[in-house]
């Protein structure tokens, strides 16, 4: 086959890597608007789950990325200058550009031709191909080439947020609520390197405005959010990357999945907010679901077909519980009179997947703890 991939980001790399695996005879032509080294954004997370699909589905690429990897088994929750830790949730932090430059690196050595610097504006200007993947982000521009067949939905949620990096290391998931005299600022925040955590800060939009990051200029939004969270980053500065943008997260979907030879990959298809995972797991396994789609000898009119029938379910409700957790955040000023092991686990089963008996199987101390708190505020009611 002759396959056109738009965007080089974790979903066309490996659908790239998986396709040229099935058959080195396919033709795979890659087209990436920025450069090798440039790309938005620090770390990204993994849960173990994840980590076993890309070591089945190609163990060379899956050594270097688990080499690059740091790893966890906690999230913490800083609330009232308390800190309460949830043990038993495995993850592991990578480097977002060492991830994708191993990705870029495996490609090469199986023979797909990548070009960067190569923006695409008009899809006609392409040249005839079997397959076309839109692989090219929330704002796809194959989405919108084809937006009546797709029926695209972009929601764009209300809290403010914008994706740092800060030497201070944060040892594991870290939820960090700061309330300011402009408002509620909440961090997620974990390392990804030897050096380097990720620090995304997300508020409210009245937040947002009472600190006038509208007339702000990237200095002085790293250094008044440094100073935000003083407490928290141990006298490390936050860093931008040349790079600070503010954003609202575009909850994407599509009612359609494809078109004749066309299909959207990645946060092109769906987006999942970050406070229950990285958009990177979906984006990979729909690389994984969609090639063994064509593993099974199907042509492509099928493939496409039956690539929608077995993921979309799974995305559905991957979205539903992201959709969750997004709200909560939204609305989490509402909750901070809670104290800190309430709010801990609230957060931990805001998604409806962890549930008490999950969380009691994970980390019995952490329950035990709460069972003891919950106990102490009954008994206060009594009196």
């Amino acid at each position: 086959m002759k396959i056109t991939i738009v965007g080089a980001g974790p979903s066309g790399l490996y659908f790239a890597i998986l396709m040229k695996k099935l058959d080195r005879a396919h033709e795979i032509t890659l087209l990436e608007r920025d450069a090798p080294n440039d790309t938005f954004g620090w770390g990204i997370v993994f849960s173990d789950q994840t980590f076993d699909y890309l070591k089945e589905n190609d163990i060379k690429s899956f050594n270097a990325i688990n080499r690059a990897c740091q790893r966890w088994d906690n999230v913490d929750v800083v609330h009232k200058d308390e800190k309460v830790t949830v043990r038993g949730n495995h993850f592991s932090g990578v480097s977002r550009l060492a991830f994708l430059n191993i990705l870029h690196k495996r490609c090469l050595e199986l023979g797909v031709d990548l070009k960067f610097n190569s923006n695409v504006a008009d899809l006609n200007e392409l040249p005839p191909c079997d397959l076309l993947v839109g692989a090219d982000g929330a704002n796809s521009l194959v989405r919108r080439t084809f937006k009546k067949a797709f029926d695209p939905t972009v929601d764009l949620r209300k809290n403010k947020y914008i994706w740092l990096g800060t030497h201070q290391l944060f040892h594991g998931l870290t939820l960090t609520f700061r309330e300011h005299e402009a408002g509620l600022f909440i961090a997620h925040s974990y390392k990804f390197d030897d050096s380097t955590s990720t620090f995304i800060v997300e508020c409210g939009d009245a937040t947002w405005r009472n600190a006038r990051f509208d007339w702000r200029s990237d200095p002085e939004t790293c250094e008044y959010l440094s100073e935000v969270f003083k407490k928290d980053l141990g006298g490390h500065a936050l860093l931008s990357n040349n790079f600070v943008r503010w954003l609202n997260f575009p909850l994407v979907k599509n009612k359609h999945w494809h078109h004749n030879n066309v299909v959207l990959l990645g946060d092109a298809l769906h987006t999942a907010h970050f406070s229950i995972g990285s958009g990177t797991k979906l984006a990979l396994e729909d690389a994984i679901a969609l090639a063994k789609c064509f593993k099974a000898r199907l042509d492509v009119p099928h493939a496409l077909a039956e690539f929608e029938r077995v993921r979309k379910p799974v995305v559905d409700e991957y979205q539903v519980a992201a959709n969750s957790s997004l709200v909560m955040f939204e609305n989490a000023e509402e909750m901070m009179h809670l104290e800190p092991i309430d709010l801990a686990y609230r957060l931990m089963t805001r998604s409806k997947k962890i549930d008490y008996e999950k969380l009691k199987k994970r980390d019995p101390e952490f329950i035990a703890a709460y069972d003891k708190w919950k106990s102490q505020q009954k008994g206060r009611k009594r009196k």
